[in-house]
């Protein structure tokens, strides 16, 4: 029998560059799987269903959540999000280490329901820098910009209970270190620093 996978949770604040970061860090350490979560939100250009969400409707969403369905959910944004409890626990159970993608809110619903989850958290360096990013992806009004500024203080003042933070000042520099703990923690034999200050440019 394969021993049990790992859950590696990573969480960020909107703009820190999490997204192109975990893509670094598949490139980078073979063999993880994702954990596709559910949502409200409905699909942007280009998305499935069941690839980058299951996308629900709140009613479906809301019974899933009754029924006990969800290792973790959260209201994000305005947009329902959870993991499948019975999705992931297939995964960990065949020896899968899993990349779950999800919101302080869900990080730490998680590591209660699975002791041995790893969190991640990657920062962006400062709060006028992660203004700078929002502004220049151009995609988001003032007012959205604003709200996700606010979000992102709250979550950053979360990140003390994480096991490793990465400051994602310079890409490349952080996607080496986010790789390098992964590594560390799936069995490598390396062993960077667990409170990393390093970082991107996104």
């Amino acid at each position: 029998m394969a021993p049990r996978g790992l859950p590696l949770v990573i969480s960020a604040p909107s703009g820190a560059g999490k997204t192109t970061l975990i893509r670094r860090l598949c490139e980078q350490e073979p063999g993880l799987e994702f954990s596709i979560s559910h949502t409200t939100r409905p699909p942007r250009d280009g998305e499935s269903d069941g690839v980058e969400y299951h996308f629900v409707d709140e009613a479906a969403f809301r019974a899933m959540a009754a029924a006990g369905g969800f290792a973790e959910w959260a209201l994000v944004h305005g947009n329902l999000y959870g993991t499948s409890f019975a999705a992931l626990e297939e995964q960990l159970a065949r020896g899968s280490d899993v990349i779950l993608d999800i919101d302080v809110q869900g990080a730490l619903q998680v590591s209660q329901r699975f002791p041995e989850a790893v969190l991640i958290f990657i920062q962006p360096p400062s709060l006028e820098e992660l203004h700078r990013r929002l502004e220049a992806r151009g995609s988001d009004s003032p007012e959205v910009i604003e709200r996700r500024l606010r979000n992102a203080a709250e979550e950053m003042s979360q990140a003390h209970r994480y096991h490793h933070v990465v400051v994602n000042e310079r890409l490349e520099r952080a996607a080496a270190e986010l790789a390098a703990v992964v590594a560390m923690v799936r069995g490598a034999t390396t062993q960077p620093s667990s409170r990393a200050a390093t970082a991107a440019t996104d």
